[in-house]
């Protein structure tokens, strides 16, 4: 942790474009400064670079850098906190120095700190004799380097002002809520107001289109009828390309604000030329003053803002509960990465699929199963739908993929042949060479193609239909089977049935449950085994549970079916066992 910490503070620096630069009069200013202060004859803007101190600013001293071993301003650059060293030679530490070395006894620093945190380097003023510091040397040392940091500032595009909007910025707005916290009582309940102006999408396309000069009009239209509407003389802060927030005034209750938002929103017709283009969402974000930092805000108004673009109400007040499951999904989408890498955490089981006619048992579907050594056993319904929106849904497909080949191997080595059926999404379809790594896996693995089957959603068949229509013809062609599974809950189209080359459709547990007490269920499950069977399919019935449903899905024509009332998903041995214990046949 301390080496990337230890990164991401040099590339802060770098960022700054500080390093080697000519010297500036601006900070020479302050150097003098606290020469004279201290009365002492060397004073410094000293940055600690990955070897080296470099100095933007120097007083009494010829060179421009020294060497960062043991040097005094490398220790605060690592610790971020003032240091005092009254006599570099009685310093166990630093009297083998370079500084020690070439006759320096006193040395005094203060941290350059940037509102991320990073310390850059240290405002030190050094003395050939040693000396004591006051607290009132102290607090001026630490004031002089938070003048060195606002020149920095302000000569390195890290200002206050937005060039476009001419409205603060985020570092202003940082600035001013650590005001606010000193100036206003500890408890005191705010609001902040955070609007973004157009969706991810909306932005991109606009800009795509219209480019970028539509979208400075559009962040002046709406920061004009904000200011006169909602805003009322409180300060507006530009925080990126269409979001700007503002911190409402003391007093002000959620229902008062939501109420000048609405009224302002209502009006998108009257002040925005955009308003065909893009839709404006505000999220709302109660706090209490000296409870959340103001990074911390911002990231609730955002979340608020994420919320009201996702309800369509286009407002929206912070949800704890909300914001909780979204540090979960966090949270687990990063645990799912480890478990990947510790794959004793992962497992798979295999619920049966049974023949109606024959009672044989004729597959299994593979079912991940994730215990975590902390959070514990979590449910595939949570962590999945997070796995496949990301860049883990190939690793995670392709770890279910080699547990299940393999699994599938060891049983035909014991005499057990079955049909084992894997659940692939959307971004693995979309794989350019998804097909070809099926083919090496099951050549790998030595399982005929015929014994694969790979189940994709109907919605998932169809939003990318011309996409993955290649690589499902390219394996069906080499006889991996294909299944359409939750049929009934997507789209159902029959243009994409009679065009994808699937073998199988799984009727969705949802028409299953309960059939045998709903004629229009039963209805719906005939029409959908009728139409399956007419475009050449089988039909698995999912989530049949009781001996009704189980008669009336096989005197329906389903030709499979699968639920608890015949086994629960079971560990690899559990299948076996089942096997043998059923009087149903162990294979087609």
């Amino acid at each position: 942790m301390a080496n990337m910490n230890e990164a991401a503070r040099l590339d802060a620096l770098r960022r700054l474009d500080l390093l080697d630069t000519p010297p500036s009069e601006a900070f020479d200013r302050i150097t003098r400064m606290a020469a004279r202060l201290f009365n002492l004859p060397i004073a410094a803007v000293s940055l600690t670079d990955s070897d080296r101190q470099w100095f933007k600013s120097r007083v009494g001293i010829e060179h421009w850098s020294i060497p960062r071993l043991r040097a005094p301003c490398a220790t605060v650059s690592d610790n971020a906190a003032t240091l005092v060293v009254p006599d570099l030679l009685k310093d166990e530490f630093f009297q083998h120095s370079h500084l020690a070395a070439s006759g320096i006894r006193f040395y005094a620093g203060a941290p350059l700190t940037t509102h991320d945190g990073f310390c850059l380097g240290s405002m030190c003023v050094l003395g050939t004799e040693p000396r004591q510091v006051t607290e009132a040397e102290q607090a001026a040392l630490a004031d002089l380097a938070a003048m060195v940091m606002a020149q920095i500032e302000l000569q390195h595009a890290l200002g206050r002002i937005d060039p476009m909007s001419g409205l603060p910025n985020r570092n202003q707005l940082l600035e001013d809520f650590a005001d606010l916290e000193k100036d206003r009582p500890a408890g005191e309940r705010r609001l902040c107001v955070l609007v973004n102006l157009a969706s991810a999408a909306q932005l991109a396309n606009a800009a795509r289109v219209m480019g970028s000069s539509y979208l400075d009009s559009m962040v002046g239209e709406a920061v004009r009828s904000f200011r006169a509407g909602v805003a009322h003389g409180q300060k507006m802060y530009h925080l990126g390309a269409t979001q700007f927030a503002m911190l409402a005034p003391p007093g002000m209750e959620e229902i008062e604000c939501v109420a000048l938002v609405r009224q302002w929103l209502n009006a998108h017709d009257q002040w925005a030329t955009s308003r065909f283009v893009t839709t404006p969402a505000v999220g709302i974000a109660p706090f209490v003053l000296g409870d959340l930092g103001c990074l911390d805000v911002l990231r609730i108004a955002h979340n608020a803002v994420e919320d009201a673009f996702a309800t369509g109400d286009h407002i929206s007040i912070y949800s704890a509960a909300q914001d909780d499951a979204y540090r979960r999904r966090f949270t687990l989408l990063n645990e799912f990465g480890r478990a990947l890498e510790h794959p004793d955490q992962l497992r798979l089981v295999y619920q049966p699929r049974i023949d109606l006619r024959s009672g044989a048992c004729v597959g299994a579907e593979a079912l991940l199963r994730w215990t975590h050594p902390v959070l514990g056993e979590i449910s595939p319904g949570e962590f999945m739908p997070v796995v496949e929106q990301t860049s883990m849904a190939r690793p995670a497909t392709a770890w279910v993929l080699d547990a299940a080949l393999a699994q599938l191997r060891s049983w035909r080595a014991d005499g057990i042949d079955l049909t084992l059926s894997v659940n692939v999404c959307a971004p693995n379809l979309l794989e350019a060479d998804f097909a070809d790594s099926i083919l090496r896996r099951l050549a790998r693995h030595g399982v005929p193609p015929g014994r694969l089957e790979l189940e994709l959603t109907e919605t998932t068949a169809m939003e990318n239909l011309g996409a993955v229509h290649g690589t499902l013809q390219a394996l069906h062609e080499q006889g991996v089977r294909i299944a359409i599974d939750d049929f009934g809950t997507g789209y159902s189209s029959l243009s994409y049935l009679q065009s994808i080359p699937a073998h199988v459709i799984k009727i969705d547990q949802s028409f299953i449950r309960g059939v045998e007490h709903d004629e229009r269920r039963r209805a719906l499950v005939a029409a959908m085994k009728t139409l399956s069977h007419d475009l050449g399919h089988r039909v698995v019935a999912e989530g049949v549970e009781t001996e009704a449903a189980h008669a009336l899905v096989r005197a329906v024509g389903c030709d499979e079916a699968q639920g608890y009332l015949y086994a629960r998903p079971l560990a690899p041995r559990d299948l076996a066992a089942w096997l043998a214990a059923t009087p149903r046949e162990a294979c087609a």
